[in-house]
């Protein structure tokens, strides 16, 4: 009784205890073979269109069945197979977590997303008037550092980054415009704000993402690693790209293994690892809120239009359709994560080549939605997806669209 009336109390004095929507329950068992097959196409469609040779990919429908698979080896040409239980390197889906962390921390009151950034950073240049929100909602006005760096990255993987120097580069490019003028996604933003939210804390950011996401939701495989951690935590498959000459452009029929790579070059931005199974917790309480006060998911979700009308950014957040999650691209792996908070329909996928970038992961995550949401419900009156506003044919045009280095056509 008293335990009862004790969690009762925790539960009444935390904002975010009982936030979030209950996603319908997974139904037991695999999605149908027709089903599987074509996932199954698009998974090796990509393979070969990006040059990876693993990929891992998840998908539940909780109406129809799950589809949780491996494909290919931990190296080019190699023999010891990709297991879903595998690791990579996350990339940009990095940056919902952490604007989940700020989120989390404006439900306790340590920081107010209308904060100014210099509050947090005192004479700091080039914040002037930039907000947090608007850090996390890529509106700061402030550019990406990564276009005039990524070929240091590529080419010279191990190098250890200060933060600074990141947001420095960033703030020295052109301007994308003045503060809350318009959306331009920028990892310099996610740098700017992690070293914020570390002065108004006190703590780090491998304490941050534990406290606020990993161990709330059990992730136990995911992890931000330290600057001089090199190779992935856990076993994990290579990780491949182009190389890239003077001018930034991908050399073709090239391949550089950049497993050893510093997370530094991505922070807060792009530095975590994860597996399959870790985003799609994440994914799922990202898609639903879960993690905070209703005030706060909704501030999450509330989107501005990016492209298309059913294409939105919120706080970190990439919302297509129905589907919110985001993408990523670091030298090594793409990967992507969207979850459906009605239907529950949730996709995570991830290759080991990142040649071809976020536009490629997309695609591919927007394939195998569309695929995933015409299986047919096991029960009558099960929740499914309401509508996409894309096909699958147009899902593997862009595919095919974003693919830097296509394969060479067989000799005839």
């Amino acid at each position: 009784m008293l335990a009862g009336i004790i969690a009762l109390v925790l539960t009444a004095c935390t904002p975010y205890a009982s936030a979030g929507v209950k996603l319908p329950d997974q139904v037991a068992g695999a999605l149908p073979s027709t089903v599987e097959t074509k996932l199954d196409a698009a998974v090796t469609d990509a393979m070969k269109l990006s040059g990876a040779s693993a990929a891992m990919v998840g998908v539940w429908a909780p109406w129809a069945g799950s589809w949780v698979t491996a494909k290919g080896t931990t190296t080019a040409k190699g023999s010891t197979k990709a297991t879903t239980a595998m690791s990579f390197r996350i990339a940009e889906n990095t940056m919902p977590m952490t604007c989940t962390v700020l989120l989390a921390l404006v439900d306790e009151g340590k920081v107010a997303l209308d904060d100014q950034v210099s509050k947090y950073l005192p004479g700091f240049v080039g914040v002037d008037g930039v907000t947090l929100r608007e850090l996390c909602q890529n509106t700061s006005g402030i550019a990406d550092y990564t276009p005039s760096l990524n070929r240091i990255f590529v080419n010279n993987p191990t190098r250890q980054w200060p933060q600074l120097e990141l947001a420095n580069d960033g703030i020295a490019a052109p301007a994308v415009g003045k503060p809350g003028e318009k959306f331009g996604l920028s990892a310099t933003n996610f740098v700017i704000l992690g070293m914020a939210l570390e002065n108004a804390t006190d703590s780090s950011w491998e304490d941050l993402y534990q406290k606020y996401i990993f161990g709330r939701l059990g992730m136990s495989a995911t992890s931000l690693p330290t600057s001089g951690t090199l190779s992935v935590p856990g076993r994990h498959p290579a990780g491949y790209a182009t190389a890239l000459d003077a001018a930034g452009a991908p050399v073709c029929g090239t391949v550089v293994d950049v497993s050893e790579l510093s997370p530094s070059m991505g922070w807060t931005a792009a530095g975590a690892v994860s597996t399959v199974g870790d985003l799609k917790t994440f994914t799922q309480a990202l898609a639903t809120g879960s993690l905070l006060s209703e005030e706060s998911a909704k501030a999450q979700t509330d989107g501005l239009a990016v492209g298309a009308a059913w294409r939105k950014y919120g706080l970190g957040v990439t919302m297509l359709g129905p589907m919110r999650g985001s993408v990523g691209a670091i030298p090594g792996y793409l990967s992507a994560m969207f979850s459906d908070p009605v239907s529950g329909l949730t996709v995570v996928v991830a290759l080991n080549n990142s040649t071809s970038g976020e536009a490629f992961a997309q695609a591919l995550a927007q394939r195998l939605i569309s695929i995933a949401a015409k299986a047919p419900a096991k029960q009558k009156g099960a929740k499914v997806v309401a509508g996409l506003p894309w096909s699958e044919q147009q899902a593997m045009a862009d595919l095919t669209k974003s693919t830097v280095c296509p394969p060479a056509a067989p000799a005839k």
